[in-house]
Order: C-alpha cells, then sequence, then structure tokens
C-alpha cells in the first residue's frame, strides 16, 4: 500500500512509475483480466458481467497514468523525459483499455 500511495502522490523516481508499476504491473493486471474475461465469455457469463471484468483493471490503470504524470513533473533530469514519459503512458493506457 506504502508503494501505491507514493505513486498516487508522485513521489516515486520517474523511471520506476513508469516502467514498473504501469507499464509491468498494469499490462500485467489487463492480461490477468482479459484472459478472465475471454473466459466468462465461454463459460456463456452475461456479456455485462464479461465487460466488467475485463474493465476491473481500469482504476489501477488511472492510478498509474496519474502516478507517472505526478512522478514526471517531480523530474529534474532532461524535460524530454518528462515529456515523452506522459505520453508513451497516455498511448499505454488507451492500448491497455482498448485492448
Amino acid at each position: 500500500m506504502r508503494n501505491l500511495k507514493a505513486l498516487w502522490l508522485g513521489e516515486l523516481p520517474l523511471g520506476r512509475a513508469f516502467w514498473v508499476f504501469a507499464i509491468a504491473y498494469g499490462t500485467i493486471a489487463n492480461i490477468v483480466a482479459t484472459i478472465a474475461a475471454i473466459g466468462a465469455a465461454a463459460a456463456g457469463l452475461p456479456d455485462t458481467l464479461v465487460v466488467g471484468i475485463f474493465l476491473t483493471p481500469l482504476p489501477y490503470i488511472l492510478l498509474a497514468v496519474l502516478g507517472v504524470f505526478r512522478s514526471a513533473n517531480r523530474y529534474e533530469g532532461s524535460p524530454e523525459w518528462r515529456y515523452l514519459a506522459k505520453i508513451a503512458v497516455a498511448i499505454w493506457a488507451a492500448a491497455m483499455v482498448v485492448l
């Protein structure tokens, strides 16, 4: 929980917030939810439940995006990395919601 709070507040280093919490953990959560949704659909569960299962990682994805944005705002290195991280995490989040 301490790491999630630090992510939310933007207190994590930008690289860790981006690569670990957004890309790695967020992608894993999305893959698990997608597999569970496919299984639910194959089992004949209602479509609304299947969509709900598919969207369960959405709150975490939003947390990760906001955390990366906040970490980028505190980043003291090259300004290009701030902007690239924000653009990349926004594209990643859109891909996670669509795929």
